[in-house]
């Protein structure tokens, strides 16, 4: 009896191999001879809603003046957002906080508390590019500058469809190498055993901001590439 030869092809560019076992002697190596690979999809779009992290910082020599501050600053840049457009259900509290400032000791003398801080920090949906550059002026400019803006990520809200075409790349890429390593092999392509998948999107755009200045905030959307990339196993035959 012929025992057909193992067969082991490695390319590293893409990550693929043909993987076949001996299957004739009714052993372990009655496992489907196999070739898997990975394909790669990629799709873009242009990003329809802006994310951002807008707080505020206030000072005080006791907690109460603190706080009192910074709600007072916090509740101004929520009018002003909602004002302008942004739905009031899409901002939403992130973190409090308040801490004590302590004060600097000379020599032979303890630290102290020399007065606190308040922080409070929104997140900010804007479901409209055009307008983000808007609402985030609006929030500089009532918060003044108590104003923090922490980040501002551009995403695309609805990506289903931008995915579903991203997979069917990926998957005709898959086939297609497979079929040529077939080919190579002297072999022909059967059905598939196994898929495995992974999305991703393009790093959002950050923008950092210490304070408030006397200029608009903006927001260029540019574009957003989502890659699908997956690893499918087809039988040899």
């Amino acid at each position: 009896m012929t025992t057909r030869p193992l067969i082991l092809l490695s390319v590293p560019v893409v990550a693929a191999g043909l993987l076949a076992g001996c299957g004739d002697d009714g052993s372990a190596g009655d496992e489907p001879r196999r070739v898997t690979v990975i394909g790669t999809g990629e799709v873009t779009g242009v990003p329809d809603t802006v994310t951002a992290v807008v707080g505020v910082e206030a000072e005080g020599d006791d907690v109460s003046t603190a706080l009192n501050e910074a709600n007072t600053k916090i509740k101004a840049v929520t009018d002003a957002v909602v004002k302008v457009g942004v739905k009031a259900e899409d901002v939403q509290t992130q973190q409090v906080s308040l801490s004590p400032r302590h004060t600097s000791p000379g020599p032979g003398q303890v630290s102290g508390i020399g007065g606190y801080t308040a922080a409070n920090t929104l997140t900010i949906k804007v479901r409209d590019v055009g307008t983000a550059s808007v609402a985030l002026s609006a929030a500089v400019d009532a918060g003044g500058d108590n104003t923090r803006i922490t980040s501002v990520g551009l995403s695309i809200d609805d990506d289903a469809d931008l995915l579903e075409q991203a997979r069917t790349r990926a998957f005709t890429d898959a086939r297609t190498r497979a079929e040529q390593y077939a080919s190579l092999s002297g072999d022909k392509l059967g059905p598939v055993l196994s898929i495995d998948e992974q999305v991703s999107g393009a790093s959002p755009k950050n923008y950092a901001r210490e304070s408030a200045l006397d200029a608009a905030v903006l927001i260029s959307p540019g574009q957003q590439t989502l890659t699908f990339t997956v690893t499918v196993s087809f039988t040899l035959t």
